[in-house]
């Protein structure tokens, strides 16, 4: 794995649980706006789409670079749509950059030849 395919792994990463975070309260505040006299929606709806735009471009970038197959790209994209899908990505994300690592390391030792 080359250093900006690792990057772009690493911001899809870093983006996916705040974006996660920033929907879950979206969702806490839309109940509150509806039950109480709390009104901060705006404001997060605000965050939450700017998180969510950053990580729709940081997918994109990740989905180019590593040469996914549609099926692993979709469920990273399903991922960032359900409320707590982005904690599931980011793991998955962390096991998968960490594997990629690994294999890298045993090809430039010469264990592996792939």
């Amino acid at each position: 794995m080359d250093l900006k395919t690792a990057s772009a792994l690493r911001r899809l990463r870093l983006v996916s649980a705040p974006e996660a975070v920033s929907f879950l309260v979206l969702l806490l505040c839309s109940v509150l706006k509806r039950t109480t006299d709390f009104n901060a929606v705006p404001v997060m709806g605000a965050i939450h789409g700017v998180l969510f735009v950053l990580y729709v471009l940081f997918w994109l970038d990740a989905w180019n670079r590593t040469k996914w197959s549609f099926g692993t790209a979709a469920l990273y994209f399903a991922l960032s749509v359900l409320p707590t899908g982005g904690f599931f990505a980011e793991r998955k994300l962390r096991r998968e950059s960490e594997n990629a690592v690994i294999a890298a390391r045993a090809r430039e030792e010469g264990i592996v030849n792939a």
